[in-house]
């Protein structure tokens, strides 16, 4: 599994073609703090891939890299997606 850190994905960020961002954490999590992007629970990851973009860098992240890096495994044998990052440490290594 490929993985970004924090200062990476925030220099990606900035770049001219930024990473597509989700979060996979649970919808009170991502309202209380987020670096940005969708919302799409862990539990919920399966029946939206259909939306998660297949030619364009995907960023999946949660607390502490985890559940982003449960989310991408399911995602690769499920549906074959390749352009999956897990952001390594989860929004902990985030700094604020």
């Amino acid at each position: 599994m490929r993985q970004i850190t924090a200062s990476e994905l925030m220099e990606a960020l900035n770049s001219d073609r930024p990473p597509v961002l989700i979060d996979v954490r649970e919808d009170y999590e991502h309202e209380d703090f987020n670096i940005g992007g969708s919302n799409i629970p862990l539990g919920e990851i399966l029946r939206h891939a259909q939306e998660i973009p297949g030619d364009e860098t995907v960023v999946v992240y949660c607390k502490r890299g985890i559940r982003s890096a449960i989310a991408i495994q399911r995602l690769q044998e499920k549906y074959g997606f390749t352009n999956l990052l897990n952001l390594q440490g989860g929004i902990m290594e985030w700094p604020v």
